[in-house]
Formats: structure tokens, sequence, C-alpha cells
């Protein structure tokens, strides 16, 4: 039978147990039967693996491939570079593999946080006497005691209590302290029985003896662990769809390198030359540079979501955030400030105060007692922070304090007497002295004062609760519900002189003041973010613990919901649906989910998952952690989250506010587009490194490029440009266009075409059309050979690698837009001072004798840098031209 529904001999029974305690002997011999109340730790991934595994996915694997067979040809014909060759295609692995496991890795800490939450120290009854004992050797039938101030060291059924609550916050979500008590619990669940006290939850106030019944992690705090712990890192679309590109780029590089290999053995070179061919034709196809940049331009982005309070974890959510299509939002911190004000009163004489309070309004004149009952009736702390005065506590109460204290001004009343507020009662009452008088202010619910109340307040007068008085107060209360307030109602009483309150059969014939109806009001920016996100094709569901009614009204506050009935799922019906229905029952058109669990909130983000949704989600307490790991991009609150739930997090909002999600999504999406800007950037050089290749072999002509050149353009001279393009801003119109398909790949055949067939194309033209200006210049004709140390050869491979150069300079700008022209782009200071160092560096590879020797290079004579320039001039007219063409067909301004 469930702990929770014994009664308190039945619970100390079934655990062996005794209320003084065990004894210390039977203590040590559970200990090593149940083991230590602590959370276990899944074994991670060794270090040592995942930096192996930097260095064998497949660029990684295509490039030893090549390195080796360089290595292999220096072997069998030494002096022809090959071992140079091979060194630095080494070099690019290692540079490459030590940057991506630097970047990526994250140590695994939920569990660590988890841990954190839990105390260290737990006072037990160990053979009738109170002992300190470490938290970790507590053990089933134990009897801890529990006071203010205490974290709970386990799962336990309450066995004494006097006046407990208890702050269930990291558990269930909710943000007032919930009422426990020693007597038997009906039906409840583990979270809701009033007579147990859960792991990572703390005592807020009261005493009590408590039976241990669950330790490490069979507690509900160690199942939750289980499910962070569990749950697979779920990959973003930027991470597949890299794995894919990989595969496919590195199987065609090994293929054509093989091919052609084939090819020139059949033609008649030599094992090297053909050898030498192949290992050309894989690294021009192999975009060594694209992982490096990649991670640096997330890198990036993840600076300048920084500056929007967007902290990144994890950088693949960086592009994550840009393919959501839906957010799956909490509401409290999120949506709303997280800061309780009052905003509607409704008092003894049948006045409505205006929604929006404001100073002025003669309440203090009216109804002096109401607010002296809002300012007393309380259980808040004084505490000062940086300076200031405040309160700590409930924020509803602090919300009441704030609104009443200025308004009746000073106060005389000495706070002498508590009724705690309990679950059942649904209230509390405080006694206050002020002289001679003893005054009662109670506050709760409606109906439970309504039970204690005989007579209403009005001024002047009174007058007694009749049923139409009765429903007229009912009906203000629904009316200030709809409106998503919270409502407490407000009475008192003059007690006898020397009248003293500590049962609550004092709680009579009570005056009723008035109704306050007070909410958490919605981020004024929220609004106009969900707007965007609704623009945007971006669907934001509502996923919360708090009351249905409430959301409902913050929902239609914030625009979230706009018809009269949407569909609301509370937690308890969520419960009873099974997979399919809960799939069926996201097709909603307006939805939100109220009252939901941990593992709940999981579920949801799995159903929209395989309806192939990309799912973001908000989260900040430990019950929040599963769900956060769970989806695509997990993001956890700065300001109130728990460690566990930033830990588990993609993304941490550094002021849990909701309109920087949306900022981050613009990031995300200007993220994917920049990734093709520079996808296409670097492939364009892949067609004039590969043409000198096939030249050389079909054409029987000095082999244009060498090998080490081609490293030169993919690693050197490309590499800050490309950089400079991942750091482009967002266009206007980023945000009015749908999330892209979960399908759509990165390399789409747009790019490919625009990448190989047309910008490729005109570079590989240049490149060649330079080498051979050079070579008839220096009265080279066909059939003559040339040796690689031949000055006319070295300054026409030099010739052919100025002439990518130079087109790369003037593509980068091509580049930055596929549609619009690059004169209305406005300015990018990056790309400037990328072109600046590519032009330097190029420089240097050319007339530094360091550059000759490592590159194979010559000085150029003016003439030729002139040349080169007019063709990638001319290469600029004709992509402009393109633009042109494509915005007409379209119907598009010539300029954007």
């Amino acid at each position: 039978m469930n702990i929770a529904q014994l009664d308190r001999e039945a619970a100390i029974a079934s655990l062996n147990s005794d209320a003084q305690g065990l004894g210390e002997r039977e203590a040590q011999r559970r200990l090593r039967e149940f083991g230590p109340n602590r959370l276990s730790e899944a074994a991670p991934r060794p270090l040592v693996l995942r930096f192996a595994r930097e260095f064998t996915h497949f660029f990684a694997l295509i490039l030893w491939l090549a390195a080796g067979l360089a290595w292999w040809a220096e072997r069998h014909e030494p002096g022809q570079g090959m071992a140079a060759l091979a060194l630095a295609i080494v070099g690019v692995i290692a540079v490459n593999g030590a940057f991506s496991f630097l970047q990526e890795y994250r140590a695994e800490r939920a569990i660590d946080a988890l841990r954190r939450l839990l105390p260290q120290q737990a006072k037990v009854l160990r053979d009738g006497r109170a002992a300190s004992v470490a938290a970790e050797a507590l053990v089933p039938g134990d009897v801890v005691l529990l006071e203010a101030g205490d974290h709970v060291p386990a799962d336990c059924r309450l066995i004494e209590a006097h006046r407990v609550h208890v702050d269930m916050a990291t558990l269930s979500g909710e943000s007032r302290p919930s009422a426990r008590d020693a007597q038997p619990s009906g039906d409840a669940t583990t979270l809701t029985a009033r007579n147990l006290v859960l792991a990572g939850t703390a005592v807020s106030a009261g005493t009590a003896q408590a039976l241990v019944y669950a330790t490490g992690m069979h507690t509900e705090f160690g199942r939750i662990a289980h499910l962070t712990q569990s749950g697979a890192e779920t990959a973003s679309p930027l991470q597949r769809e890299i794995a894919r590109l990989s595969r496919w780029v590195a199987l065609l590089a090994a293929s054509l390198g093989v091919v052609f290999f084939a090819i020139g053995q059949a033609m008649g070179l030599t094992v090297w030359a053909a050898l030498m061919f192949g290992i050309g034709i894989i690294v021009a196809n192999v975009p060594e540079g694209l992982l490096p940049t990649v991670t640096l331009s997330l890198a990036m982005a993840t600076q300048r979501m920084a500056r929007r309070n967007a902290l990144v974890r994890h950088l693949p959510a960086v592009e994550a955030l840009g393919a959501t299509t839906v957010i799956c939002s909490d509401k409290t911190g999120t949506l709303t400030q997280n800061r309780m004000a009052v905003r509607r009163l409704f008092v003894a004489d049948g006045r409505q105060l205006p929604h929006e309070w404001r100073p002025g309004t003669p309440l203090a004149a009216t109804h002096p007692v109401l607010l002296e009952a809002l300012r007393h009736c309380h259980d808040l702390k004084p505490t000062r922070r940086d300076a200031i005065d405040g309160w700590l506590g409930d924020p509803m109460e602090v919300a009441l304090v704030e609104f009443a204290a200025p308004l009746a001004g000073p106060s005389a009343a000495e706070r002498v007497g508590e009724i705690p507020f309990d679950a059942e009662r649904r209230r509390m009452s405080v006694l206050c002295r002020d002289g001679k008088r003893q005054l009662l202010y109670c506050k709760g619910a409606l109906e439970s004062l309504l039970e204690v109340a005989t007579r209403t307040e009005r001024s002047p007068g009174a007058d007694g609760l009749d049923g139409a008085a009765r429903r007229q107060w009912l009906q203000a209360q629904d009316e200030m519900a709809h409106a998503g307030l919270r409502v407490l109602a407000v009475a008192w009483r003059e007690l006898e002189a020397g009248a003293d309150i500590d049962d609550p059969a004092d709680e009579r014939e009570l005056i009723l003041l008035g109704l306050v109806g007070i909410e958490d009001p919605p981020r004024p920016e929220v609004p106009a973010a969900i707007r965007r996100c609704a623009e945007a094709g971006i669907r934001v569901l509502m996923v919360t613990g708090d009351h249905p009614q409430t959301a409902l009204a913050i929902a239609r506050e914030i625009g979230l919901v706009r018809t009269a009935a949407p569909s609301v799922v509370r937690g308890e019906q969520l419960a009873q649906m099974t997979a399919a229905q809960l799939q069926l029952a996201l097709d909603a058109p307006e939805l939100l989910f109220a009252r939901v669990s941990a593992e709940q909130k999981m579920r949801i983000v799995q159903a929209l998952q395989a309806k192939g949704q990309v799912v973001a989600v908000t989260g900040d307490g430990v019950n929040d952690a599963p769900a956060l790991k769970a989806a695509d991009v997990g993001i956890a609150m700065g300001l109130t989250g728990t460690d566990v739930a930033k830990q588990a997090a993609d993304m941490v909002l550094l002021d849990d506010n909701f309109a920087s999600i949306v900022h981050a999504v613009e990031e995300g999406r200007a993220v994917f587009d920049n990734i093709r800007k520079f996808l296409t950037y670097i492939l364009s050089s892949n067609i004039p490194e590969l043409v000198p290749y096939l030249a050389f072999v079909l054409f029987k002509i000095p082999l244009p490029l060498t090998v080490i050149q081609i490293l030169a353009v993919d690693l050197g001279t490309d590499m800050l440009p490309a950089l400079a393009l991942g750091a482009e801003p967002s266009h206007p119109g980023l945000m009015t266009r749908p999330p892209r398909r979960r399908d759509e790949r990165l390399l789409h055949a747009p790019l490919l075409v625009r990448a190989y067939l047309f910008l490729g194309a005109m570079e590989a033209a240049i490149a060649m059309a330079a080498f051979f200006i050079v070579l008839h210049a220096g009265g080279w004709s066909s059939g003559q050979v040339l040796g690689r140390g031949d000055a006319l050869y070295l300054e026409a491979t030099t010739a052919c690698l100025a002439g990518i150069v130079m087109a790369q300079v003037v593509n980068v700008f091509l580049c930055r837009d596929e549609r619009r022209s690059a004169l209305g782009l406005g300015l990018n200071r990056w790309l400037l001072w990328g072109v600046g160092c590519e032009l330097v560096l190029i420089a240097a590879i050319v007339y530094t004798p360091g550059g000759q020797r490592l590159f194979g290079t010559a000085a150029l004579p003016p003439s030729v840098w002139l040349a080169c320039g007019l063709m990638a001039l001319a290469m600029g007219a004709l992509e402009e031209a393109r633009k042109w063409l494509v915005r007409h067909a379209a119907g598009r301004p010539s300029v954007a």
C-alpha cells in the first residue's frame, strides 16, 4: 500500500522502524543493503575517445588517406616535395581536430548540480537520540528531524508535523510553499500527498519528524536525475547536415581521386605523376576549412547573442534556433515579469476600482482597515540587498504589502500572533496589537472566508451577508479570475484585550473587507515578440504548471490566444493520453498546457519532434531538466533558473525574457544563411583547383597548380573572407519567412549549380587564362616540358594561383546574397579586413623568399595582376547580371 495512505503507526511498521529511530547497527546494515543516499552517475565517454573522434570523421579520414599517399610517394620518389605535402595535410588535420574538440567539448555537469542541491548533513534519531550524520548515510526507516530552513535529505513520510510548509519549486514548479501534515493522504500523487516531503525541497516553515522511505536514485529527485542522465543528446539540424555533407563530399573526393589516378595511369603517366594527380583531385575537392569555419562562425554568433542576453552553452544550438518551428515556453518569469502586482479591488461598499489602480484614489480615507489588513497579514521577513530594503517570501504577499504600505502611511500596530496558512482551511490569520486594541486580520480564498464571516464592512455602517450578498461577492471573484487574476479575500475582527490566537477556531464572526485581484503582468515586449514569431511561422505553446484559467488569461493578453474557445490540456488529461492521442491533440490551432509535470513536459517535446518539428523549450526548475535536454534547443532561465536547468540547457537567457528568444532565433537563421554563403564561396574555388589537374592529364600541359598551392587557397587566403561572411548581419526580411523544412539540405541544387557551374567555371577560366598568359609571354610552346624548378614554370603556376585569389576577392562580395546586388548590401567591416588580409597573405606567398620556397612561387609583374583583376571584375559583372535577371523574373526591385 502507498505509504502516504497509511496512518502513522502503519507507516513506521511498514519499514520495520520505530518512532525513536533505527539502531546504529541496523542503520549500518541497511546502508550496505540499500547503498548510499546519493545520485549515481552514468559513466561518461572517455576523453581520449572524444578527442579521437575529431580525427576520424569522413573529412579527416580522406585527408589521412591523402597524407599517407603523399608519404608513400616520397618514399618511392624522393625529392619531389611530397613529404612536405604530407606534413602540411597532417597539420591541417591536427588544427581542425583540436579546434573542434575544444569548441564542442562540454562536460556533463547536470548530475553534479543535482547533487549540490541535496544537503550534506542531516539531523536524525539513532537509538532514540538526536545526531547529525552525513546525508549519504541515511537509509529507509531512519527518522529525520526537520525545521524551517532545512533541505529535505530524502523522500520522507511525516510522522509529526507542526505548521509545516515546504517549498516544492524545484520539483513541481509551484512558487507558493505547500502546507504539509502527518495525516494519511488519500489517492494523492507523490508530489501532492500532504504527508510526504521529498528530497531536494526545502522546509520554509514549521518543525517535523519524518520517516525516510526512499533514498538516492529511488527518490523522486533521483528519478528526475535518471531522466536527465539517460536522455539522449539530440543532434542539432546543423550537426546532422554537416555530418551528411562531410560524408557526401569525402566520398566524392575519394572516388574522383581513385578515378583520375586510374585515368592518369591509362594515359601513360608514371605512378608518381598519377598519384600526385589523384592526391591533387582529393585535396581540391575536400573543403578543409569548412569545419573550423562553421565552428568559428557559430562562436561569433554566440558573442552577438550574448549582447542580446542569450548565453549559448552549446554551439550547434545557435543554428538549431534558426530552424525552430515550435517554442514551448513557460509562463512565469518568461512571458510575465515574475513580479506580482495588485491590479483590482472589490470592496465592501460594492464599488469596483479601476483595473489599473493609480495613486490618488482615496482608498486610505475610505477603507483604512483593508490597507492595514493587507500590510500586516503575511509571513514575509524584511531583508536588505544592495542597500535597498525589501521583503523575503511569497511574491504574492510582497505585492500586497508594497501596495498597501505606501497608501496606509505609518502604522503603530505590532504583530503578536499567527495562525499559519493551511491548504484545507485555505486561509491564514495574524493577531496585531495597536495600543490597547487586539486586531485579527485574515486573508485567503473567498469561499473559505465566507464560512467564517458574518457581515461586511461598509462606509459607514455594516450589513449582514445574506444570500444575495454572497452571490455578489462570488460573481466579483469570478470576474477577476476570468481576467487571469489571483483573488484573495480579506477580513478582520476586533478581539478582547489580552486575547491570544493559536487555534483556527479563533477565526469566527469576521467582517469581510474586500477582494484583491493580483496579477503577474506580462512583459511589455512579449506581445510584439509573439507577433514576430507568428510572422516567422513559429508556433508558440505555453506549457506551465500554473492554473489553466490564469494561463489562458495571460495567453489572451499577450496575443497567444485569439479565439473564444482554445484548447487547454491539463496535466491530468495529458496523463491519460496515448502517444497517438497527444500527437493529434497538438494539431489544435490554439493550444495551452497547464498543470503539467516534468515527464509530461518531456512527452510534449517528444511528441512535437515525432511530428517533424524542431522544438525549443524554456524552463527554470529541476523538473524542467529532462525536457530541456530532450529538446532540440533547451533554454534555461538565467535569473530564476536552478543549476540543474542551466546545465541541462543549450542556452541560458540572462534576462529570463521571451523576447530574447526571438532575437536568438533571428541570429540562428542568419547563421544558416551565412553558412550557405561561405559554402558557396569555398566550393566556388574547388573548380579552379580541379580544372588544372584535368588539363594536365587531358592536354599534356605542365601542371598549372600544385597541391601545396591548393592548401594555400583553402586554408590560407580563403579562410578570413569566409569567416567574414559568417559575420554578415541578418537582412530585414529574415523573420518574415517561414522556418526552413527539417529535411532542407545545407547543400541544395541552386547552391551547387551557382558555385560549380557558374562562379567556379568563371574562376577556372580566369586561373587558366593567367597561367597561359605567363607561359606564352615567356615563349612556351605546346609540348614543351618544363621542370619543377624552371623559372617560367614557377611564374606560371604563381599566376594561376593569383588568378584564383583575385577571383575569390571579387567572389566574396558576390556571395553575400544570392539574389540581391552586392552594391546595395551596406558595409561589412569584417569583410574588408578579411579581403585586406587575403591580399597581404598572397603578396607574402608571392614576393617573400620564405613564401616562394614553401609554396613554389615566383614574383609576378604588375601586368599579370592587372589582367587577373580585370578578368575578376568581368566575372563580377556577369554575376550581377544574373542576379538582375533572377530578381526581375521574380518581380523584385533591382537593388535590395
